[in-house]
């Protein structure tokens, strides 16, 4: 295309979508995947509640009841969620056509295949539910590669490290599993950490942003701060963090780390006016999300130095807490808003929001208490499932219909 033509159809604007007879949920990309994400984060969860309660069992599996519960809710729901996300955002980005029609088949039948291969991998073999898993992330990271390039978009190069880093993470916690490598929960941890990263990364630039214009409607002098230079060392300071977790968890060097990027994004999330925005729960929810950030952080940190706070706190208010708090709050505002409705929260996604952070507080809660350990797992479990049920019924209609 020559540079006249191709100013001219910048001028006249990109068509955001091609036609599509089809299935409407595979007209736009974040259709099937975040209503796959919905879905499979209430299924999965009352699976592994079942599990725990020794209802039903696992026998086809090939990981632990544990580290499955785990992987499923690292690389089946949240990766959903990123997958559309990202198909959402980057022809945002690049000014490029998004995947829709047979190509986001083909890719939602790969992450499906995922979820059925880690449920039957004793049955087709390890290795071949391996492939099966990990090929998701591999094509959708090739998809987005192939995006970024061709539109020149080099300032979202660190989205695609990120991605590029939760595929390798997630093929060595197959290989661990497989046992070609002997690294404890290697994959585990590494997948917790590039999800945290890139809410810290996406979420501290959309979150004043959306902060921002929604107190400049209302007149309101006192704004969040841009992203400046005090964000970037924030978010250098907390790759060294999670960094050292993920590969050093041992020492007590990782401890203070952690602590000190949780007070770094305590003090982030303090300048975005957070409490100004109560009256819209589609933006306080973004800042509710991302206030389990320092908390997981700082939890994290502590309980390398004070037996009350174990591991499992910190980690639940990272998983349970800021990525399922997150991608709600981004799921429902995306969806809302790529469907040409009325960006605002009606009372059900109110409530998703509420159950979601009841969720989240009752499992941490459930680390950190010497009593009522059950009860509290019992409540957390419910109230997510709750949360993610009724996203799934409430937007499900939306994503479903044309």
């Amino acid at each position: 295309m020559s540079n006249t033509s191709a100013a001219a159809t910048a001028r006249a604007g990109i068509p955001r979508y091609k036609s599509w007879n089809g299935v409407s949920v595979f007209r736009q990309g974040f259709r099937p995947f975040f209503l796959a994400a919905g879905l499979s984060a209430a299924v999965l969860l009352a699976i592994w509640l079942l599990v725990l309660a020794r209802v039903v069992e696992l026998p086809y599996a090939v990981f632990t009841p544990v580290h499955w519960h785990a992987h499923e809710m690292i690389f089946g729901t949240l990766a959903a969620a990123v997958a559309g996300f990202l198909l959402t955002a980057i022809p945002n980005w690049t000014g490029r056509m998004p995947l829709q029609g047979w190509p986001l088949i083909g890719l939602f039948v790969l992450w499906l295949g995922g979820r059925l291969g880690m449920a039957f991998g004793n049955t087709i073999g390890a290795e071949t539910a391996a492939v099966m898993d990990v090929s998701f992330l591999a094509v959708l990271l090739a998809v987005v590669v192939r995006e970024i390039a061709a539109g020149r978009n080099w300032r979202n190069l660190p989205v695609v490290a990120a991605l590029a880093l939760l595929t390798a993470a997630n093929a060595t916690a197959h290989l661990e599993v497989l046992g070609f490598i002997d690294t404890y929960d290697l994959g585990m941890r590494g997948g917790i950490a590039v999800i945290a990263l890139l809410i810290g990364l996406i979420g501290g630039r959309i979150i004043p942003s959306f902060t921002n214009n929604w107190l400049a409607k209302r007149d309101v002098a006192q704004r969040p701060r841009p992203f400046g230079r005090f964000d970037a060392v924030v978010l250098l300071l907390t790759v060294a963090a999670l960094g050292a977790w993920t590969f050093t968890p041992a020492y007590d060097t990782t401890g203070f780390l952690l602590l000190a990027a949780g007070i770094g994004h305590a003090l982030r999330i303090a300048r975005w006016q957070g409490g100004r925005t109560w009256a819209e729960p589609l933006v306080w929810s973004l800042h509710a999300a991302y206030a389990w950030i320092p908390i997981g952080l700082l939890l994290l940190g502590l309980s390398y130095f004070w037996s009350v706070a174990p591991e499992s706190a910190g980690l639940h208010a990272l998983t349970a807490g800021a990525m399922g708090g997150m991608i709600l709050a981004v799921m429902t505002r995306a969806t809302l808003g790529h469907t040409g409705r009325t960006l605002t929260a009606d009372r059900c996604t109110t409530i998703i929001y509420t159950l979601a952070n009841i969720g989240a507080a009752a499992r941490v809660a459930a680390a950190l208490s010497p009593v009522g350990y059950d009860n509290l797992l019992m409540l957390a479990g419910a109230a997510w499932i709750a949360a993610f049920g009724l996203f799934s019924i409430r937007y499900g209609a939306i994503l479903l219909s044309r």
